[in-house]
């Protein structure tokens, strides 16, 4: 059974910094896209940071240089570090599995959801 654990979300300051983590089971990294998105409030989810095993990657512009993923595969966890936090990154932060193993295929397990809230 495909399942993804989410943590590391929380209240941070403008400027601030904070590590998201995604324990995954049930699948082998290296054989699906893994990413991370996010949903704000009344707008839809946004793709944030995509890798896949082949090297395949996107980046969202709007968080090109800040934030980065990474994945421990010995620990089965992808990670999103994210820096120089800004109020319009508030929304929830979703990892989730791809159907493929290219980053533009379907994602179709979903962790649950983080909350993250930047406060000025």
């Amino acid at each position: 059974e495909v399942q993804l654990q989410a943590s590391g979300g929380g209240l941070v300051q403008t400027g601030g910094s904070l590590r998201l983590s995604c324990v995954a089971s049930g699948f082998t990294f290296g054989d699906y896209a893994i990413g991370w998105f996010r949903q704000a409030p009344g707008m839809e989810r946004e793709g944030l940071l995509c890798l896949s095993g082949i090297g395949d990657t996107y980046y969202a512009d709007s968080v090109s240089g800040r934030f980065t993923m990474s994945i421990d595969n010995a620990k089965n966890t992808v990670h999103l570090q994210m820096n120089s936090l800004k109020s319009e990154d508030t929304a929830v932060y979703y990892c989730a599995k791809g159907l493929e193993l290219q980053v533009s295929t379907p994602y179709d397990y979903w962790g649950q959801g983080i909350q993250v809230t930047v406060s000025s």
